[in-house]
């Protein structure tokens, strides 16, 4: 079973700065993490290639630091790293970015399986995965919380909605984005490290793309863009009433007409 495991370098705090110009996030000089969804998906994927062998490739969107993550998904336990890294990827939003993906994964020939995590720290849209997907003109199932079954062709899993719990089965190839506590995350390991410090991380850039269109990557291809960001404003105003228990009630539901709540 081939498997490619989407993974993404997001900032390890909260405290990142917005460029005023492009709205996008500085990461220059931030400490950064794997994202912590895609620490499930990639320990799906080497859950999966214990059980039915195969390989475990991940690839990953972003600037040269991001080889950080990629060394630390070999030392869980992955074959092989890829890093699609351009400037004109920079500022790239939830389309532009799956797009992106969904390009540099057609280089790599035939895959049974991707994996995604339910969603990022950093942007939160749970999109990329199913997105990624139709552009690639394969299934995809999101909200992934166990895996039933798999054969040759196909794979049953089952889903935790808002509401419900659904079990689907979908043929190969397909994108399964996975929720957290599937499986716990396994650590780095210190040996596989060692072992695997001189991996090749395969750089694949804008030249190496079948579709060479500008507009469709980075800012040029984003049709959202954050216009401002900004932490939720403290509000601690409260009223302390000393009405009798019967004249509470009362100027509860006058309070609540007079904020036009109701």
């Amino acid at each position: 079973m081939n498997i490619i495991v989407c993974i993404k370098q997001v900032p390890g705090t909260n405290k990142v700065e917005v460029d005023p110009v492009t709205g996008v996030l500085k990461r220059d000089g931030v400490d950064s993490k794997m994202n912590p969804y895609d620490l499930y998906a990639l320990e799906t994927a080497l859950k999966l290639k214990e059980a039915h062998g195969g390989t475990v490739t991940v690839v990953s969107m972003g600037p040269p630091q991001a080889k950080q993550i990629i060394t630390e998904a070999f030392a869980m336990g992955a074959d092989e790293g890829i890093l699609l890294s351009d400037r004109k990827f920079g500022g790239s939003d939830v389309l532009a970015t799956s797009y992106t993906l969904s390009q540099g994964i057609s280089k790599l020939g035939h895959m049974d399986l991707i994996l995604c995590g339910k969603q990022t720290t950093d942007g939160d849209t749970a999109q990329v995965g199913p997105e990624m997907a139709e552009y690639l003109d394969i299934p995809s199932i999101s909200n992934v919380k166990k895996i039933l079954e798999i054969t040759d062709k196909s794979i049953t899993v089952e889903m935790d909605m808002a509401n419900t719990v659904e079990i689907a089965k979908v043929e190969f190839p397909c994108v399964l984005a996975v929720d957290k506590d599937i499986y716990q995350p396994r650590l780095p390991s210190y040996v596989k490290k060692m072992a695997t410090k001189n991996n090749e991380i395969k750089i694949i850039t804008f030249n190496d793309l079948d579709d060479q269109d500008e507009k469709k990557y980075g800012l040029n291809g984003s049709p959202t863009q954050v216009q401002r960001i900004f932490p939720p404003e403290a509000n601690d105003h409260r009223e302390l009433w000393n009405n009798t228990l019967e004249d509470i009630p009362e100027k509860l539901f006058v309070k609540i007409k007079e904020l036009k709540f109701i």
